[in-house]
């Protein structure tokens, strides 16, 4: 009887539907257990930075402890605000958890391995990036409180100011690639990673991203000294949980973003042994997890930027050497007659 229900539902839907649903499932599983030990993991880098032992008592080691958090949260009891929009302040937390999961989509983590191989995927992804802004604006508005909706004025011009730096780093290494599809991109850093010719341009997407993100030391939208907490002051228990969620997911996708475009992506450092046959994802994951890594250092030992430092680095910095760079690649590009090979 099982089986027969099984083919029904094979034949009604198609076996391929059946594998996609079941890719995007995998997708998200893993994206939600990296999320949850990327808490774990920032508070043991923050712990050992300050010299001390950090989470170690649920579990062994404390690898229980984003467990812990999360069933936590579950059964707290969601406080709505008396003057908040309900509907919007709702849907906030929830626009920007969905759409970090709904651009991992054309991420590929390996030679084949990808949902969906689109053409236009690094544009997909710069599009899914500039959407998330969004979420904290409405959550600071729908908040009817003064402290949330500064951290989501904030944290609109930090992200805009920041997109338009990211933009021109990533037409620098479309011009050096001629293609927008990801797997074009990692495959043309065969010869060398991006990172060693395109040096100046990594540095200012690395910071980029922290801006983006709003890690430290631009976490000016919830600076605590400040604003209390920000955008998600009066957020409890799941809505909470998803924006924290959503966070974390991010900064996994931008680093992901940063191994594809700069550091080649599941390629190894050099195709001979013993690097050639340690597998493509295991590389890819090894890439992210090292860009995490860097995101948590970062946090360990660098003070918060003021205001007007964050919004000079941005506009009298970082746009117009990016807009340098992308005139110097491009004339380099022509005067060698350069054609790219995606």
């Amino acid at each position: 009887m099982a089986n027969d229900s099984l083919m029904i539902f094979w034949e009604g839907y198609g076996l391929p539907t059946v594998i996609i649903v079941a890719q995007i499932v995998a997708i998200i599983v893993a994206l939600l257990l990296s999320v949850a030990y990327l808490t774990l993991a920032e508070r043991k880098v923050l712990s050992a930075a300050q010299m001390r032992k950090g989470p170690n008592v649920v579990g062994p080691f404390g690898l229980l402890q984003p467990i812990a958090d999360g069933v936590k949260l579950l059964f707290k009891e969601t406080i709505l605000p008396a003057g908040a929009n309900r509907v919007v302040f709702i849907a906030a937390p929830m626009i920007t958890f969905i759409l970090a999961l709904i651009a991992w989509a054309v991420i590929p983590i390996g030679p084949g391995i990808v949902l969906a191989d689109i053409n236009v995927g690094i544009l997909y992804l710069f599009a899914i990036s500039s959407l998330g802004v969004y979420g904290v604006i409405m959550a600071g508005w729908a908040s009817n409180s003064k402290y949330p909706f500064l951290g989501a004025l904030r944290s609109a011009a930090q992200m805009v100011s920041y997109e338009v730096s990211m933009g021109f780093v990533i037409i620098t290494v479309l011009i050096c690639v001629g293609s927008l599809n990801l797997t074009d991109i990692v495959m043309a850093q065969q010869t060398v990673w991006f990172v060693v010719p395109l040096l100046p341009m990594f540095v200012i997407f690395f910071v980029s991203i922290l801006a983006e993100t709003n890690r430290s030391p631009f976490d000016l939208p919830e600076g605590e000294s400040e604003l209390v907490a920000g955008f998600f002051l009066e957020y409890s228990a799941i809505p909470f949980a998803l924006f924290y969620l959503g966070e974390y997911g991010n900064m996994i996708l931008m680093s992901a973003m940063t191994a594809i475009l700069f550091l080649g992506g599941w390629l190894p450092p050099v195709d001979v042994a013993p690097f050639n046959w340690i597998p493509g994802p295991i590389w890819f994951a090894g890439k992210v997890a090292f860009i995490l890594f860097c995101f948590l250092w970062v946090r360990a030992t660098m003070p918060r930027y003021r205001y007007d430092q964050l919004m000079r680095l941005g506009w009298k910095v970082f746009l117009p050497f990016s807009l340098f760079w992308v005139v110097l690649t491009a004339g380099v590009v022509v005067a060698f007659d350069w054609v790219p090979q995606p």
